[in-house]
C-alpha cells in the first residue's frame, strides 16, 4: 500500500497493508491503521468546516497522530501547517492570526480545536500542500507557502536520484516544523515504506539512537550534520553493528569534510548523500553523492548539482534557484516576495541569500549566509570557512566560530568552541598546538583569539549549531 499525492488517496490496498507504517514513542501504526485513522480524522475534520485550500495547524511532538493529521490533510487537499511543541503560544499564535486559521489540531491529546467560529476561509494561493513558517529578522515567523506540484517534484526526485530502494524506512529525527522532516513524511507515504520518529527524549541519546535504528531495520538516515556528529561518541555506531543502514541523506547545515571522511571509515559501504536548499525551495534543490575524491582533502564539501528541471546559478556571489519547486510566495508578506522572488525563463525564482560560488565543471558551493560575512579589522571573512577551518582539527570534532561584537555592533574577535563530550573547560592535549594548526589554512585576520571546550555543542530545535547560545556561553564564562 502506499499514498498517491494526486489523488490524494491510498492506492494498492491489498499489497502488504499490515506492514507498519509509523513507529512512534507511543504507539505504532500499519498501513491499514493508517489509512483508518486519516479517513476518521478527515471526517472529523470536514465536520467542522475543514476544506481544500483552508489551511489546518497541527501541534504536537512526534505522537503517531501528527503522522495521521499530516496524511489528513494531504486526503483533504488542506494546507497543513506543523507546529512543534516545543514552540511558545506567542509564536503558534502569530502563526494562527497570519493564517486567519479557524481550526487546530493536537496530536498530543488527538482532538481539534476550534480558533474562530463560521467556515474556515481559503487561502488567496490555491493548490498548497504546506506552508512551513520560518524565524523571520524582525523576529516574526514567515509562512512559506509550497504548492502540490514542488511536492510532487520532490517525491520524483527521491525516487529517480536517491537510490532508497523499496519499502525504505526513514529516521525521522527533526521535528515536523523544519522542512528536513518532510523527506522522511513524503518518502514514507510515496513509497510504501515507513517513518520511525525519535522524540526529544530519545535523539538525546545516541545508545538509545543506535537501538532504535536495529530494533526496527532503519535503512534511510535523514538529519542534520550535527545530529550526525553527535553519533559518534557511541563506538557501536557502525555498518557491522547497524547492517540496516543503507543511505545516509543530509541536510539543513554544510557536511563537514571531516564528518563525512568519519561516517566513510564507520560504514565503508553506504552512501552519502549531501542535500542542499532553504525551506523556500521544497526541502533542498541540489544533490551530490560524495565520492571519495571528495574526502581526500579537506575543502569544502560541495553541494552538487541541481535537481531535474531546475537551475542553481550564482548572481553577484548570491545563489539563486529557478524551478518548479520554487514557494508561492511569503504569506501576506508583498514586501519580501518583491525583493526575494523573480520569474526566470517563465518560472518562479528565489534569491536565497547564501553565499555561493560554481567551479569549472558545473559543482556547486555554499559558503555561508551573506548575513554571517563580517567585517573584522577591514578585512571581510565568513565564518563557515573558519569553521571549516576547525573541523581539521585532530578528533574530527564538532566546533563552531563566535563572532564578539562591541556595543554599537562591530566585531571586536573571534572566539571558537570545540566539542570534547568531557565536562570541564580543559582542552584535549591534541589540541595544544591548535592555533598553529589553523594558522597553517587560514590568514592572520580569520583565526580565533581563544579556542574554548564545552562538553556539547548547543544546537537549536532544529539541530543546527546555535552561534547565539555559544556566545552566551561565553559571556557567562566570562562575567
Amino acid at each position: 500500500m502506499h499514498f498517491d499525492f494526486e489523488a490524494g488517496a491510498f492506492l494498492d490496498l491489498l499489497t502488504r497493508p499490515d506492514d507498519l507504517a509509523v513507529i512512534a514513542h507511543d504507539r505504532s501504526l500499519r498501513w491499514r491503521e493508517l489509512r483508518e485513522e486519516a479517513q476518521a480524522w478527515c471526517d472529523e475534520a470536514r465536520a467542522r468546516g475543514l476544506r481544500a485550500d483552508a489551511p489546518i495547524v497541527v501541534r504536537g511532538h512526534k505522537e503517531a497522530a501528527f503522522m495521521v493529521a499530516l496524511t489528513g490533510a494531504l486526503m483533504l487537499k488542506a494546507p497543513f501547517v506543523p507546529v512543534d511543541a516545543v514552540y511558545p503560544q506567542d509564536r503558534l499564535q502569530s502563526i494562527v492570526d497570519t493564517l486567519d486559521a479557524h481550526l487546530l489540531y493536537d496530536a498530543e491529546t488527538g482532538r481539534f480545536q476550534t480558533l474562530r467560529e463560521g467556515p474556515a476561509p481559503v487561502l488567496a494561493e490555491a493548490g498548497l500542500c504546506y506552508i512551513m513558517f520560518t524565524s523571520g529578522t524582525t523576529g516574526k515567523p514567515k509562512g512559506v507557502q509550497i504548492g502540490r506540484e514542488s511536492v510532487q517534484g520532490l517525491i520524483d526526485w527521491m525516487r529517480l536520484d536517491f537510490a532508497l530502494g523499496e519499502r525504505p524506512v526513514f529516521l525521522d529525527h527533526t521535528v515536523f516544523s523544519f522542512d528536513v522532516s518532510l523527506y522522511d513524511v513524503f518518502g514514507t507515504l510515496a513509497t510504501g515504506g515507513c517513518i520511525m520518529m525519535l522524540d526529544r527524549q530519545a535523539g538525546a541519546s545516541p545508545l538509545e539512537v543506535a537501538a532504535l535504528i536495529q530494533r526496527h531495520a532503519v535503512s534511510t538516515w535523514v538529519s542534520t550534520p550535527s545530529f550526525a556528529q553527535q553519533q559518534l561518541l557511541n563506538p557501536g555506531f557502525t555498518q557491522a553493528a547497524l547492517p540496516s543502514l543503507r543511505t545516509f541523506l543530509f541536510c539543513g547545515e554544510p557536511l563537514p569534510v571531516p564528518l563525512a571522511r568519519q561516517l566513510r571509515k564507520r560504514f565503508p559501504d553506504v552512501p552519502i548523500l549531501n542535500t542542499y536548499g532553504p525551506t523556500e525551495a521544497t526541502v533542498a534543490t541540489t544533490l551530490l553523492v560524495v565520492e571519495d575524491a571528495q574526502l581526500a582533502t579537506d575543502a569544502v564539501m560541495p553541494i552538487g548539482r541541481a535537481k531535474r528541471d531546475t537551475q542553481v546559478y550564482v548572481d553577484g556571489g548570491e545563489l539563486c534557484i529557478v524551478g518548479p519547486h520554487v514557494m508561492r510566495g511569503y504569506i501576506n508578506r508583498p514586501d519580501l516576495n518583491q525583493t526575494r522572488m523573480f520569474v526566470r525563463d517563465g518560472q518562479r525564482g528565489f534569491r536565497t541569500g547564501d553565499l555561493g560560488a560554481e567551479d569549472g565543471s558545473g559543482m556547486l558551493f555554499c559558503h555561508g549566509r551573506i548575513d554571517d560575512q563580517i567585517k573584522l579589522n577591514g578585512y571581510r571573512l565568513e565564518l563557515l570557512e573558519v569553521d571549516a577551518a576547525l573541523s581539521t582539527l585532530p578528533g574530527a570534532r564538532a566546533a563552531a566560530t563566535v563572532a564578539l561584537r562591541r556595543p554599537n555592533g562591530a566585531v571586536a574577535r573571534l572566539v571558537a568552541f570545540v566539542e570534547t563530550g568531557e565536562s570541564g573547560t580543559v582542552l584535549p592535549p591534541e589540541l595544544a598546538d591548535w592555533k598553529a594548526r589553523l594558522a597553517a589554512r587560514l590568514p592572520h585576520y580569520m583565526l580565533p583569539t581563544e579556542l574554548l571546550a564545552c562538553e556539547r555543542m548547543p544546537v537549536s530545535v532544529n539541530y543546527k549549531i546555535d552561534r547565539a547560545k555559544l556566545a552566551e556561553m561565553y559571556q557567562a564564562l566570562n562575567g
